[in-house]
């Protein structure tokens, strides 16, 4: 079985590693912070101390880190991925990040002999860790094909988009959809409590009606409890909204839901919540 590198060992990446190391796949890591690796480490995974020497091992390299800045410096430079993988090898950057950027990763790739993929997911960290990910893909048919195999291990619902860049234009879909979503989860819970009702009888209703949603379903019994532990952060989820209004902007396409739902959030963070769950917006309305 190919080798296959993977950097970036966050609350999705550390999941979607060992669910490929359980898969029987060779696997060799790297993060910024050697002891986020250690567990897996035990479990047989192999540590690299730099971008580099990965890149020179690996087969195959997932990258799924925090922002686009942090993309373009694993990506870029004379110790970044780029520069140091062989020809054939396949990069698959799974963070979410800018259309822009991903072609940017695919010409610069191309160059090279090395195939690129953007391949932004979908399904927090019960996803990551069930392995039942939506994974949106960008890129050429036939990498994503020689692919496939190693997507079907962290995803149930794999989709080749279209070129490079297509991928993450998806993701901008899927969170301009959970944006607004999200507000009125947290508004339906926020009636349900000031009206005086059981608010897991309530979700037990409408979960299963046409208010369904997956933020419904997963979210709202964590915002019920309590649990404000993230699946996926507030400023992540900022700096996703950032890039949709952004790419929205240059297609001159207005989105006021997704501005409300971003202004939302960065008082939400302004607040001490930029390392909380989406879900804690709840609190801007249990709280006052």
């Amino acid at each position: 079985m190919k080798t296959i590198g993977f950097i970036g060992l966050g609350v999705m990446g550390k999941s979607m590693a060992r669910n490929l190391l359980k898969a029987g796949y060779p696997l060799i890591v790297y993060t910024r912070t050697k002891e986020k690796a250690e567990d897996l480490l035990s479990e047989g995974a192999g540590w690299r101390d730099t971008v580099a020497a990965l890149a020179k091992e690996a087969d195959i390299v997932i990258t799924m880190v925090g922002y686009p800045r942090d993309v373009e410096e694993v990506y870029f430079g004379e110790n970044g991925l780029i520069a140091n993988t062989r020809e054939g090898t396949y990069l698959i950057d799974m963070t979410t990040s800018t259309p822009s950027l991903a072609e940017k990763i695919y010409k610069a790739a191309k160059e090279r002999n090395v195939f690129a993929l953007d391949a932004p997911v979908s399904g927090g960290d019960i996803g990551a860790k069930e392995g039942r990910l939506t994974i949106m893909v960008g890129g050429d048919e036939e990498a994503f094909r020689e692919c496939k195999p190693i997507f079907e291990v962290l995803g149930t619902n794999i989709v080749l988009q279209g070129k490079a860049g297509a991928g993450q234009h998806t993701k901008m879909c899927n969170q301009i959809a959970i944006a607004t979503n999200m507000i009125g989860v947290c508004e339906a819970l926020a009636y349900a409590k000031r009206s005086g009702l059981d608010p897991w009888k309530v979700l037990e209703s409408i979960s299963q009606g046409a208010a369904g949603s997956w933020s419904l379903s997963n979210l709202a019994p964590r915002m019920i409890s309590g649990n404000f532990a993230p699946g996926f952060y507030v400023k992540h989820f900022i700096k996703d909204m950032k890039i949709a209004l952004d790419e929205a902007e240059k297609m001159n396409l207005h989105l006021p839901g997704l501005a409300l739902a971003k202004a939302m959030y960065e008082e939400l963070a302004a607040e001490g919540e930029e390392n909380s769950g989406t879900h804690a917006l709840y609190k801007k309305y249990v709280n006052k």
